[in-house]
């Protein structure tokens, strides 16, 4: 195991993250979406296809891009409109559903 895999393995928070890799943050941000950062940081390092092969170096500095790029997705929106867990999807889908045409209630022109 490498030193940078021992590294992460001591951290728990999403503080803990944001300090490790040097992402200035807000705690109010990371207040109110904590969780929802983490699971973005992970859907994106998930994604990531050029991780294999990389030294320590390289794979702290790519990780680093998700975890900054996952924090800012919180900074500039929020969990719902993000969507980030299945519980917000499934929210989404069923108000889509929900949408009734202003026509349908207004009844037709007479």
């Amino acid at each position: 195991m490498s030193d940078f895999t021992d590294d992460l393995d001591d951290l728990e928070t999403a503080e803990d993250f944001l300090r490790f890799f040097q992402v200035g943050y807000d705690q109010r941000v990371v207040n109110v979406n904590r969780l929802h950062i983490l699971q973005r940081f992970h859907d994106y390092l998930s994604a990531d296809t050029g991780l294999e092969g990389l030294d320590d170096e390289g794979t702290a500095t790519r990780y680093r891009v998700h975890l900054e790029r996952a924090y800012q997705d919180f900074v500039l929106s929020n969990a719902i409109a993000e969507k980030t867990f299945k519980v917000h999807k499934d929210e989404a889908r069923k108000m889509a559903d929900r949408f009734v045409p202003l026509d349908s209630l207004l009844g037709s022109p007479v």
